[in-house]
C-alpha cells in the first residue's frame, strides 16, 4: 500500500511512520520542519519539505500517487492557538482543506485523521466522556480539529472519500518535544534529568488522559483496515492529575526535586478522560502500557538523549 503521512517528522506520525515501514508498506512523509525533526524522519521513507498549506504539496501527489493519507500536520499549541487564533486555523483547517483537495484530485481512498479528544469537549459533563458527549471545545485549537472533522464529512459526502477520525488523549512517549507546551511526561524528564525545578500550572489537581505512543499508533494501522468511515476516541479512561505524572516521572527518575506552581494557562479544561469503547468494539482497538512502564519508557529515551549530548 502507498501511504503519505503528513507531519511525519513529528513525534506521533513518525512513530506511525516506521511502524507501517515495519508491515512493508511504501511510506512518503511531507512535513515543514516547523516543530517535527529531521532525525525523527525514517531512511526508508520518502520525505518532502512541504508545507500543508503550499500549492506544492500537489506536486507531491503527483509523484507518490498515495492510496491512504494519514494526517498528521497540524499546529498543536493550545495556549498559542488562544494568542493567534488566525494562525492556528490557516494550518490546522486551511492547511487540512488544501490536503483533502489533493486527495479527491489524486483519488485518494481514505483519510486517517489525528483529531483531538483532549481538547475537543470542553468541559465534560461525564466522564470518561464517549463520542456522544456534547462538544463545546474552549480554545481554537480545539474548534479548527472539530471543524477539520466536519470538513472530512463534507468530502465524502461530496466526492465518496472514507476516512477515520482518531480523537487522541495525551500522548507521551520517546521523541515528544520537552521544549513546547506540551508533554508534560517530556518535560518533567528533562528537567528533573538536568537538575531544573518543574513547573505545574494550577494547583496539580486537573486531569488528562495518558496513552503511551505505541498504542495510538496500534489504532492507526488498525484504521487503515476498517472498512467504512468512523469516529473514535482513543485513551484509557482514566483520569491522571499533573500532580500523579509528576510523581510518576519523579519516582523512575529518584529525583527529590519539587515543583513549582505557577497559574492555569488560558484554553486549557480542568479534568477530561475518554471512553474508547467504540473503538475497542468495532476496530479491535485496546491500550496495553500502563503509566509507570509508559513513563519509565520516556524516561530511559530522554536520558539517553541527554548523555549523547556533548558537555
Amino acid at each position: 500500500m502507498r501511504i503519505l503521512v503528513t507531519g511525519g517528522a513529528g513525534f506521533i506520525a513518525s512513530h506511525v511512520s516506521d511502524r507501517l515501514l515495519a508491515l512493508g508498506q511504501r511510506v512518503a512523509i511531507v512535513d515543514n520542519l516547523s516543530t517535527g525533526k529531521r532525525e525523527n524522519l525514517p531512511a526508508e521513507a520518502v520525505f518532502y519539505e512541504v508545507d500543508i498549506r503550499d500549492k506544492a504539496l500537489d506536486k507531491v501527489f503527483e509523484e507518490e500517487k498515495p492510496q491512504v493519507v494519514i494526517h498528521h500536520a497540524a499546529h498543536a499549541n493550545v495556549t498559542e492557538s488562544v494568542r493567534n487564533p488566525g494562525y492556528d486555523a490557516s494550518v490546522n483547517i486551511g492547511g487540512s482543506i488544501n490536503l483533502f483537495e489533493s486527495c479527491v484530485k489524486h483519488d485518494v481512498e481514505k483519510i486517517v485523521f489525528a483529531s483531538t479528544g483532549g481538547a475537543l469537549y470542553g468541559e465534560a459533563c461525564y466522564l470518561p466522556a464517549d463520542e456522544s458527549h456534547p462538544i463545546d471545545p474552549v480554545s481554537p485549537y480545539g474548534v479548527s480539529k472539530y471543524a477539520v472533522e466536519h470538513y472530512l464529512y463534507a468530502y465524502r459526502e461530496n466526492h465518496g472519500m472514507e476516512y477515520v477520525v482518531l480523537r487522541y488523549p495525551n500522548v507521551y512517549g520517546p521523541r515528544q518535544d520537552p521544549h513546547g507546551e506540551a508533554g508534560v511526561v517530556a518535560i518533567f524528564s528533562l528537567q528533573l534529568l538536568s537538575g531544573q525545578r518543574p513547573t505545574i500550572f494550577g494547583d496539580g489537581e486537573k486531569t488528562r488522559d495518558y496513552c503511551y505512543v505505541s498504542d495510538i499508533v496500534d489504532a492507526n494501522v488498525l484504521a487503515l483496515n476498517y472498512e467504512g468511515t468512523g469516529t473514535f476516541n482513543l485513551g484509557r479512561g482514566i483520569e491522571i492529575s499533573d500532580l500523579e505524572v509528576f510523581e510518576t516521572v519523579q519516582d523512575v527518575i529518584g529525583s527529590s526535586i519539587e515543583p513549582n506552581y505557577a497559574p492555569v494557562r488560558p484554553g486549557e479544561v480542568e479534568h477530561i478522560a475518554l471512553d474508547a469503547s467504540k473503538a475497542e468494539r468495532d476496530m479491535g482497538w485496546k491500550w496495553k502500557v500502563d503509566l509507570v512502564d509508559g513513563v519509565a519508557e520516556a524516561v530511559k529515551y530522554y536520558r539517553e538523549a541527554s548523555e549523547r549530548k556533548p558537555a
